[in-house]
């Protein structure tokens, strides 16, 4: 037991963590880019937006199912690999000369990053022990999210040198790359040979396990409704103060508070299921009301900066227990593909969450987060109710 708890940090944990560590300091950038870049500088209306995080995210549902389940037949390895080095793409955007080139690019690279994510969290995820399990994913999200930290710092400082936004763009695809090398030297395990009968299930815990994964899948796609690209909170900051730079800073405040609290959530020993509803879903939509209530009545940067601390938390939180269910529910042999529904199962309700979060936003951000808030509570006590005889512990 002993061991176990000590010694998670296996060199491929390290290794895929790393890799997490520098995907997301490229392009991380180019997400808290994509809004100026479309909006206030090729000047497409904010609905627009919206639209290109849609198609994104509804294509990426599709591809992100897919590659969990090449990953089962063909090896986690491999498809982590072959999405990780397609998604420089996303660096292209700042070569387009307009919109429809910009929202190509931006898409093609988006695609691949939600092909890739199944594999490596399935990769990751045979690391772990139930004494490891949540130290593990805690790490992943906390490099994950750190080097996105890292990377709109180096936005922010770009920006205020006055190196063009193209420029910036482009560089990031140079540590995207480099997280691709590191894959190369993770060593996968050998795949579990378990033949499936009619009296075994592709779950486990039984009925409470299967109960958990389908409201966890439903939440989460419920939840995805809600979960708006950042992109917006930055606009709404951006417009309220005059300075991009404001509007870049808290991308960064928000992936901080998501990668230290979900870093924290994977070290406790809570309720999964509580955890995530209460302190996930829920939490988000406390975040994104005050979010509202706060640009609604011109609280100020402060109650604007303090919203999105919340919403990182919940993100944060989020990030760290979804795959880290996923793994206590499927068995090793299914596990792909539990992976890949929860992405596809996100990336749907992105699809619908950005496009109304677009249409709202454009008659008022304060009715876009009031969407958001509801829709994040009613996915949280779906959770709630559904994996309420699940009884598994983080």
């Amino acid at each position: 037991m002993m061991k176990d708890h000590h010694g998670w940090l296996s060199k491929n944990v390290l290794l895929i963590s790393m890799s997490a560590f520098f995907s997301d300091l490229g392009y991380q950038s180019v997400l808290a880019a994509l809004p100026i870049f479309l909006v206030l500088i090729l000047h497409a209306p904010v609905y627009v937006f919206g639209i290109v995080i849609a198609i994104s995210s509804g294509l990426g549902s599709l591809i992100g199912y897919l590659g969990g389940k090449m990953s089962d037949k063909y090896g986690m390895k491999k498809v982590s690999i072959l999405g990780n080095a397609f998604i420089p793409l996303l660096s292209l955007t700042g070569i387009a000369a307009n919109l429809y080139e910009a929202a190509t690019l931006f898409s093609s690279g988006w695609l691949a990053r939600n092909f890739r994510s199944p594999a490596r969290r399935a990769l990751i995820s045979n690391e772990a022990t139930p004494n490891t399990r949540g130290r593990i994913f805690g790490f992943l999200n906390a490099l994950d999210v750190g080097g996105g930290v890292l990377s709109v710092a180096i936005l922010i400082l770009l920006t205020y040198l006055k190196f063009p936004l193209r420029y910036i763009l482009l560089y990031t695809a140079i540590p995207i790359t480099f997280a691709t090398i590191l894959l190369l030297f993770v060593k996968e395990k050998k795949k579990p040979q378990l033949r499936q009968t009619k009296k075994e299930t592709p779950f486990n815990h039984g009925k409470a396990g299967r109960s958990a994964y389908l409201g966890v899948l439903a939440a989460t796609a419920l939840y995805g409704f809600s979960f708006y690209s950042l992109g917006f909170p930055i606009l709404t900051i951006a417009q309220s103060t005059g300075n991009n730079v404001e509007g870049f800073a808290s991308y960064a405040v928000f992936l901080l508070a998501s990668a230290l609290f979900g870093y924290y959530i994977g070290t406790r020993k809570f309720n999964i299921i509580r955890s995530l509803g209460f302190m996930g879903y829920i939490m988000s939509a406390v975040g994104a009301l005050f979010l509202g209530i706060s640009y609604l009545y011109d609280f100020g940067p402060i109650a604007l900066y303090l919203s999105v601390i919340i919403i990182g938390m919940a993100v944060g939180t989020i990030d760290t227990l979804e795959p880290n269910l996923i793994t206590q529910i499927k068995t090793k042999a299914k596990r792909g593909e539990g992976m890949g529904m929860l992405t596809s199962s996100r990336s749907i309700g992105i699809f619908t969450g950005n496009l109304v979060m677009g249409i709202l936003y454009y008659y008022g951000p304060f009715y876009s987060y009031m969407y958001a808030a509801a829709i994040a509570v009613l996915g949280g006590c779906l959770l709630l109710i559904a994996g309420s005889k699940f009884s598994g512990r983080i």
